[in-house]
């Protein structure tokens, strides 16, 4: 059981003495007699519960309650006041306070009080602890020590916040688009209301709208006698993600574009206007620009789903991240099968940071699965990897070694400069060999239209 501790801190003995003793039984209780000895204690040993006097000598109530919650913003704090002061006491309440209480105190209503304020602390902690499980045990793509992943983390982060901002997830197949899509959602204040998936290629395209949108008895044949929710209607006060967007046909595309504009659809076949909040996270592997150029998929459309953007670096963009990632996958499939495997063969590690990814974490997770699974020895092989086969230049190993790179010198290089280099003259020569199609050179590269601007743009500038 949790044993909360609470500060009390009143400059009348008599009162610290009394409420310590009204609640010492079920609580670790420390009092103070003015607002600086108590910060200073807070700042070695967080309480989870305050209550503070606000007439204090000194540094008055009102100005410790400020202080507190610029350091500690989620600290619970009951202010004690001897008069009903209503001004002071909104101030408080607009500062923070959680709740306050009024001198001569009433022990039995100060613990409601501090019960249902403790409450609010086990629930918060309930969410955090189930957020962090969430994100340990399903985020294996954020593994990794790469400034690219890193980046996509702490922006996913700052954006999460928001409970109803549209977010589009734009990376490859196999990128973690899905788990990057629950952890914003358990990230966010939505995170207590349902996260519904919907994959929207897997849908045929006269069924996705019935599908999102819900339909009345006998909108169609075959309808269901009582009607049925949309899956919009499923994720309410929670978030929507919408996999593969761009296979959405341009009718289900439209009344999307409504309900992000509106929050407001009618379900199929029916009159009656229905209001649902909800965040809508989508995601795409497709080269949305090109098919709003073809006309298949709404420009409208493309910007809302669109407001906020996050490109999801491919595995091969992040090659410092695939032993970590292989090491983090042998552990889960070892203890899944009951395997004694110690690690990975170096000349499999070499063959591993050297293949092209064209399936990302989610291929390199298979692999693993499979190696562990069929393997025997104490270290994954080639042989267990099924790598063995993939002779250098064979379309899925990248043929570095055979390449007439110069010797290092004796006095060394810049391996970022030369790095930068090989890249820019790659990005620069496959431009040239599209003429000037991006989408085209992208291609040649093997690597997202997207991310192809995006590296282009900043060997521009950089």
């Amino acid at each position: 059981m949790i044993k909360y501790t609470i500060y009390v801190v009143d400059d009348e003995e008599t009162i610290t003495q009394s409420i310590k003793m009204a609640i010492e039984t079920d609580y670790r209780v420390l009092t103070f007699a003015d607002a600086e000895t108590a910060i200073d204690a807070i700042k070695k040993d967080p309480p989870d519960l305050v209550l503070l006097d606000i007439g204090l000598p000194g540094i008055s109530g009102v100005e410790a309650l400020g202080e507190i919650k610029n350091q500690y913003p989620d600290m619970l704090v009951i202010m004690i006041t001897a008069y009903e002061d209503i001004e002071t006491v909104i101030s408080c309440m607009k500062s923070g306070a959680y709740d306050y209480v009024i001198k001569p105190l009433h022990m039995d209503g100060l613990e409601v009080t501090i019960r249902n304020a403790l409450d609010t602390i086990k629930l918060r902690k309930e969410v955090q602890a189930l957020q962090e499980k969430f994100l340990k045990e399903n985020l294996p793509c954020f593994i990794g020590e790469s400034n690219a992943i890193h980046d996509v983390m702490e922006f996913i982060d700052m954006v999460a916040k928001s409970p109803d901002t549209p977010i589009l997830l734009i990376g490859e197949t196999g990128t973690g688009k899905e788990l990057i899509a629950g952890a914003i959602h358990y990230r966010s204040p939505n995170f207590r209301g349902p996260l519904t998936t919907v994959n929207c290629a897997a849908i045929p395209k006269d069924l996705i709208e019935s599908e999102l949108f819900g339909y009345e008895k006998g909108a169609f044949s075959g309808a269901g006698v009582a009607g049925k929710k949309g899956l919009i209607e499923e994720s309410a006060n929670g978030t929507l993600f919408l996999d593969e967007v761009g296979d959405l046909s341009l009718e289900a595309q439209a009344k999307l574009l409504r309900f992000l504009e509106a929050g407001e659809f009618y379900r199929l076949g029916g009159t009656k206007k229905l209001h649902i909040k909800t965040r809508v996270v989508s995601a795409t592997n497709k080269e949305i620009n090109e098919m709003i150029d073809q006309a298949l998929f709404r420009k409208d459309l493309y910007f809302r789903l669109g407001v906020i953007s996050v490109q999801i670096p491919s595995l091969n963009e992040r090659r410092e991240d695939i032993m970590p990632l292989a090491r983090h996958f042998l552990t889960e499939f070892d203890r899944k099968f009951n395997k004694k495997f110690t690690g990975i063969s170096p000349e499999a590690e070499n063959r591993l940071m050297n293949y092209h990814w064209t399936g990302n974490v989610r291929e390199l997770k298979n692999m693993i699965e499979r190696g562990v699974l069929t393997g025997k020895g104490a270290e994954l092989t080639l042989q267990d990897l099924g790598l063995e086969a993939m002779s250098v230049g064979g379309g899925r190993e990248l043929a570095l070694e055979n390449t007439p790179f110069p010797p290092i010198p004796q006095e060394g290089i810049d391996l970022t400069t030369v790095e930068k280099a090989l890249e820019k003259f790659y990005i620069e020569e496959a431009f040239r060999m599209a003429k000037g199609n991006e989408s085209k050179a992208a291609k040649l590269l093997n690597i997202n239209h997207h991310t192809y601007r995006y590296r282009r743009k900043k060997l521009q500038t950089g």
